[in-house]
């Protein structure tokens, strides 16, 4: 393994029933004025709104309401709500979703503090946020880990962009198996599809033999599929909830990736169809993966029949790529880019402008050029 220095900043409270007690405990540390940021509205159909709305209330804290943060986020809406934030004195902004709405508060949370364009001052100068508005997060649908890093993707609208801004992580997450209980089953799945790509991704990275990091990531794989499992047996299934919302933050807060590099080249990929056409990000992953992975079995084929064996239980790299696919349908997840839902027609040309924007990444089991990437995404379709 590679030298590395870890820190986890977020102090995570988990189970069932803990969020009310974990938010008296939190807020009696915050200031007096909270943002309480969620997204359309589902928050309000399902009562997490109204009760936490009646703890901040109990805490006597001033509350500013922001809403309508958009499944992959846009950067005016991270400017909308950084300039909320400034206007109004924010002491603490609560987060209360999933990923998208997570990751859009971290990078409020930053801007809110700098006087300059926080995408300008990271991809212009190179240069990233120390300090922003303390960020909380209720997590009320599991897959991305967004909850437990920095680390937020944030769609550029103007520019068909895509990718990683670095905010604030939050100081403290909130994982009540609970709050997902009002979350669609395919929402769900795809979430938890999502923490399945985050473990596999890292593991077909560069690492050396025999390391820890390894074989943590196979254990949260196979966990992960686990659950799912049990969940399309009993949607309703909180113990498997509450596993799938620990695997998420374990797979995403920094413990798979210290001491090694990691091959996230799907996610590039994706991040780039949906900055073109604005699908779910899990799904889009399930469309992607296995194509991706019949392209380089056999520049990892140690990895891969590992992953068959333990994951999987099958015996050979192709046949655990089989066992992945079949998964994806077990779950009615889409296995074909036409069957996404996009704001436009998935056409060839969509697909060759999301290749030849996408990062490739040098660090994984081979990399693929934007050719072999249209290649890919056309035998998607």
């Amino acid at each position: 393994m590679k030298e590395f220095t870890f820190t986890y900043p977020t102090r995570v409270y988990f189970g069932e029933g803990t969020a009310k007690n974990a938010l008296k405990q939190e807020l009696e540390k915050a200031g007096k004025t909270v943002m309480l940021a969620y997204g359309g509205g589902s928050v309000k159909r399902n009562g997490i709104y109204e009760e936490i709305m009646e703890i901040l209330m109990q805490a006597g804290k001033e509350v500013v309401d922001f809403s309508g943060i958009m499944p992959n986020p846009m950067y005016s809406k991270v400017q909308e709500g950084a300039a909320l934030a400034k206007e109004r004195g924010v002491d603490l902004i609560l987060a209360v979703g999933g990923g998208s709405v997570i990751d859009c508060c971290k990078v409020i949370s930053a801007q809110a503090r700098l006087s300059e364009d926080i995408w300008e001052m990271e991809y212009g100068r190179g240069k990233f946020p120390a300090e922003g508005i303390p960020v909380g997060a209720v997590v009320t649908a599991s897959g991305t880990g967004a909850e437990t890093n920095s680390g937020a993707a944030i769609t550029c609208e103007d520019k068909n962009w895509k990718g990683a801004i670095l905010g604030l992580a939050p100081v403290f997450a909130v994982l009540d198996p609970v709050y997902t209980a009002s979350v669609p089953k395919i929402q769900v799945l795809s979430g938890a599809f999502d923490t399945l790509s985050h473990a596999m991704e890292t593991y077909f990275g560069n690492s050396d033999m025999d390391n820890v990091s390894d074989d943590v990531a196979l254990a949260i794989m196979k966990n992960t599929v686990v659950n799912m499992k049990r969940l399309l047996k009993d949607i309703n299934d909180m113990q498997a909830r509450g596993n799938l919302m620990w695997g998420s933050a374990m797979a995403e807060n920094g413990i798979l990736k210290v001491g090694r590099q990691t091959d996230f080249q799907v996610h590039q990929i994706e991040h780039q169809l949906g900055a073109f056409t604005d699908c779910n990000h899990g799904q889009g992953l399930a469309v992607i993966h296995p194509v991706y992975y019949r392209h380089i079995e056999k520049d990892a084929p140690d990895k891969f029949v590992r992953l068959a064996k333990e994951v999987f239980g099958a015996e050979t790299a192709r046949e655990g790529i089989d066992e992945l696919e079949n998964l994806i349908k077990a779950c009615g997840l889409p296995t074909r880019l036409t069957q996404l839902k996009s704001k436009v027609e998935i056409t060839p040309e969509i697909l060759r402008k999301v290749a030849d924007t996408s990062n490739l990444i040098k660090c994984g089991p081979r990399e693929v050029s934007r050719d072999e990437i249209h290649e890919i995404l056309m035998e998607c379709r």
